[in-house]
Parts: C-alpha cells; sequence; structure tokens
C-alpha cells in the first residue's frame, strides 16, 4: 500500500485499518454510537459490560464534548480518556452484565457518571512507574479536578468532574 511502507503498525492492525483511521472517520463513528446508543446528556446510556463498550463510551464522550458542548480538543481528550479509565474499571471489576454512563453540564463544570450494580468500592492505589495496571484511578485523581463514588441502594455511580473554560 502506498505511502505506508516503513510505518510500524500497532500490533493486530493491518495496513488497511490503519488507512481508513482518520479524525473524519473517527467523527462519524461518533455520531453513529450517538444514534445508536442514545445521548448520555439527556438521559443515562445503558452499555453492556464488554471490553468493546469502552470504544463506544469514548465515543460518546468524544461528541458531547466537542460537537454538543463544543469545549476543547484538549478537554474532549482528558474526558475520553477518563470516561475510558471508569468504563475499564466497570467491565474489569464489578462482575455486571450493563453499566450506565452519564454526562451533565452546568455552568463552569462538567461531571462523569458511570453507574454500575455493584457496591464494591474503587480503591485509590499508589502507582510505581514501571507498573503497567493499576493506574485507572490513578489518572483520573490527577486529571479531574474531584472525583468519587456515590453508594446507590442497588450499586453505586464513581463520577468525576472538571472546570471547563480554564483548560
Amino acid at each position: 500500500m502506498a505511502g505506508l511502507e516503513g510505518i510500524e503498525q500497532p500490533r493486530g492492525q493491518s495496513r488497511a485499518t490503519a488507512a481508513r483511521w482518520s479524525p473524519a472517520v473517527e467523527d462519524e463513528r461518533a455520531q453513529k454510537a450517538l444514534e445508536l446508543f442514545g445521548n448520555p446528556t439527556e438521559a443515562e446510556v445503558p452499555l453492556p459490560s464488554r471490553p468493546e463498550s469502552a470504544a463506544t463510551a469514548r465515543r460518546l464522550a468524544q461528541v458531547v464534548v466537542l460537537r454538543l458542548w463544543g469545549l476543547s480538543p484538549r478537554m474532549a481528550e482528558d474526558t475520553v480518556l477518563l470516561v475510558s479509565e471508569l468504563v475499564g474499571n466497570a467491565v474489569r471489576h464489578t462482575g455486571a452484565r450493563v453499566f450506565g454512563l452519564r454526562m451533565r453540564r452546568r455552568r463552569g463544570w462538567i461531571r462523569v457518571e458511570v453507574r454500575d450494580p455493584s457496591r464494591g468500592l474503587p480503591c485509590l492505589m499508589p502507582v510505581q512507574e514501571l507498573d503497567i495496571s493499576g493506574r485507572g484511578l490513578f489518572l483520573v485523581d490527577k486529571l479531574s479536578d474531584r472525583w468519587g463514588v456515590d453508594l446507590l441502594p442497588r450499586g453505586k455511580t464513581t463520577w468525576f468532574e472538571m472546570r471547563v473554560g480554564d483548560r
């Protein structure tokens, strides 16, 4: 394929797949996710507890932050990363079949919530430079302005908030 010689592809990714990726394609996928799963700013969006749901949640966060809320690409990048971490925790650690994603905005703040049926609390662990796992809540703690967990009668909501405007 012309133009891709000498470019190392991520493991498991073919040249054809790499050639198809572009910001426009990713934006189109984000719009499709919004149409298929619903708008997390209007109601909680239920997602199946499978690893591939992290990609769906990232796309929903991207389209909400960039297109619906008109915030900066940097805000979108941080939000997408943190959504991925919370979703990954819900998929790996809760035993849930489904979890919910909700995004809210109020003056000066955005809030992202991931609800699951487990009452097990996430734990912020110390992270060492060479650790290859356990960084999720560390990233949430470092990149968000505040985060927490609300226990519910059946389950919990893990959330983070970020200031808007000064990023």
